[in-house]
């Protein structure tokens, strides 16, 4: 089955946002890669989720919780990476809705991983808007239970990983919730290098969205999307240059990979994470879950723990007016701001 999103608000005390899966059409299942059927092995879920808030949008106190319908799981490591039973759809973990600046992120080192804002010397985070891109040009996250391990060295990319989740690019129309998990199809990748290390972007299409059944391979996105895949890699090259970073580089010249290449990089990038979550001590990382049933795993009485030594949900913190300031980049790599 392919699985319909839809999201509605209801607040409380703090705010929960109820994200309920159900069936939508079919999808005619072939697992007769051997990349399908090395994921399709691992369990997958039609679980509805749900997010919930804690402290003030736009402020160092803020943290998203993901919430199934028995209570707090991580993102990182209690999602399933698999969507549905064809081996072909997984779940996305929002991060960063298209067109917003604010660099949000998974917290791998915080018990239960809470959706944050990343921080640049005790500072909030907003990723600058270089022209003619405003802010993230995809529905940006993350697919749970993966991890780009640091210890590997890729040998597409001379480099080894970043330490996090597979990152995501969603290209469908509609512009997702933070928090939401989506069930996407694959279509490809970019192997960004990032300041030395490996940061895979992987390209993918909600399932649900009008044109996916037409897309289903990276040359479909140029077809369907001109000057997309393009536009991804001049994204990515230069969004650092405004806070003096000089560009990425990539693997490949830059060059975006099939869907084929890519569903390994996440079977690699998933059997990384089952390492991961099989060690003792994991260092910075937290393995803390509620659902796998292994020593990191805690009961409902720790999660409630954790979640009071967060603020309560409260109104958004109002954006400074430098968030929506342009950026304007020279081939030389000179720097013009308005």
């Amino acid at each position: 089955m392919i699985f319909k999103t839809i999201q509605k608000v209801i607040r409380h005390s703090v705010l929960c946002h109820p994200i309920i899966c159900r069936p939508n059409r079919l999808l005619s299942a072939s697992l007769s890669s051997p990349v399908h059927q090395t994921i399709f092995k691992n369990l997958f879920s039609t679980m509805s989720y749900y997010i919930e808030e804690r402290g003030s949008p736009n402020t160092l106190d803020y943290k998203v919780y993901i919430k199934n319908e028995n209570g707090v799981v991580s993102p990182f490591h209690d999602i399933p990476l698999l969507a549905d039973t064809s081996g072909k759809v997984f779940n996305m973990v929002v991060e960063i809705p298209r067109w917003t600046n604010a660099k949000m992120e998974i917290n791998t080192k915080a018990a239960l991983n809470p959706i944050i804002q990343d921080t640049k010397k005790g500072k909030l985070r907003f990723v600058p808007n270089v022209f003619p891109h405003k802010g993230y040009i995809w529905n940006y996250g993350a697919f749970p239970q993966t991890w780009e391990n640091p210890e590997v060295l890729d040998e597409h990319t001379g480099c080894k990983g970043d330490n996090d989740p597979l990152d995501v690019l969603e290209i469908g129309y509609k512009v997702a919730k933070r928090g939401e998990i989506l069930k996407v199809k694959v279509l490809g990748t970019v192997a960004l290098i990032d300041e030395g290390e490996t940061d895979w972007k992987v390209l993918v299409i909600n399932v649900d969205d009008p044109i996916a059944p037409e897309v289903n391979d990276i040359k479909d996105i140029e077809k369907h999307f001109p000057g997309l895949l393009k536009a991804t890699v001049e994204w990515l090259k230069i969004y650092k240059i405004p806070d003096g970073k000089p560009e990425n580089k990539f693997a490949f010249n830059g060059e975006p990979k099939n869907a084929e290449f890519a569903l390994k990089i996440i079977s690699d990038a998933h059997e990384y994470w089952k390492g991961l979550v099989q060690k003792e001590n994991s260092e910075e990382l937290s393995c803390v879950n509620t659902t796998l049933n292994n020593t990191a795993s805690i009961g409902n009485d720790k999660v409630q723990a954790i979640l009071s030594e967060s603020l309560p949900f409260s109104e958004p913190s109002p954006l400074l007016p430098e968030v929506d300031k342009w950026f304007f980049i020279k081939s030389n790599g000179m720097i013009f701001k308005l």
